[in-house]
Formats: C-alpha cells, sequence, structure tokens
C-alpha cells in the first residue's frame, strides 16, 4: 500500500467559494472526500493537508520524509515564485505530482510558469478537480514502475 501526502497551498480552503467560474464549486473538503474513495479502491493512503502559510507546507514536506511514498501538490500562488517549495521538495527525493484546477498555461502571463513543475514526475492543468484523481493515479503509476 502506498502512502501519498495530498498539500494545498493558499487560498484553498477557499474552494467553491473563490472565483468558481475559474476553480469551480467544490470544495476542498469536497475534493478530499471524493480521492479518499478512489484511494481506498486502488488501496492507497492518504494524508491530507492544506496551508496558507509557505513553511508550513515545506515543514509538512520534510515530515514526509521516511514516511510517504509520493506527494500531490497544488502550490497555488507558491507555483510562480517558491523556490523553497521546490527546495524543500528536491531535498526530500518523494515523487511529486503537481496539479491545478485551471489550465495555467492559458491564463495571465505570471502565472504560466511553475518553478515545481521541474523537479515534479509530471503536472496536470485544467481539468478541474478532477486532476487530483489524475494526479493520484499518476503517482500511484510512477511508484508501480520504480
Amino acid at each position: 500500500m502506498f502512502r501519498i501526502l495530498v498539500l494545498n497551498g493558499p487560498n484553498l480552503n477557499m474552494l467553491g467559494i473563490r472565483e468558481p467560474g475559474v476553480y469551480g464549486s467544490e470544495s476542498l473538503s469536497d475534493i478530499e472526500k471524493r480521492l479518499n474513495k478512489l484511494a481506498e479502491q486502488e488501496e492507497i493512503e492518504l494524508a491530507f493537508y492544506q496551508s496558507n502559510h509557505e513553511g508550513a507546507l515545506i515543514d509538512k514536506i520534510h515530515e514526509a520524509h521516511g514516511s510517504c511514498d509520493g506527494i500531490l501538490i497544488n502550490p497555488g500562488a507558491l507555483t510562480h515564485y517558491s523556490y523553497a517549495l521546490r527546495d524543500a521538495l528536491t531535498s526530500v527525493s518523494i515523487p511529486t505530482v503537481e496539479i491545478h484546477l485551471s489550465n495555467i498555461h492559458s491564463r495571465e502571463e505570471f502565472r504560466r510558469h511553475s518553478v515545481i513543475a521541474p523537479v515534479a514526475v509530471g503536472q496536470i492543468a485544467g481539468f478541474g478537480s478532477y486532476g487530483y484523481d489524475m494526479g493520484l493515479m499518476a503517482v500511484k503509476r510512477h511508484l508501480q514502475q520504480k
């Protein structure tokens, strides 16, 4: 059984309220419930964490070292500038899939660049909350092929 950490960055606690036309109407809790059902079917153990604070997310990544097999991360706005988050991911060497609800590559110029993507196994963007399901299956497949 794989253990996967699902990390959500700034403002993702406001899903369902914040710009539903861009981010959808599901809450983060709704997404977590659905993802838990999928994980149970796939025999994956999930741990969820959301924070609006970069350092708290970094601490969770460090804590995952030796206890988690993979990470799903939606870094929110930290995607575009957090070299500290990127360094935390590289320091633990845990396969990571970056996910975004919206297609960051078709949005404002500043959202099109990710400092996380180069250190991730892959990036899923633009499929709404279904991207979490896709990311979970992608990290599972990656771990199985290792």
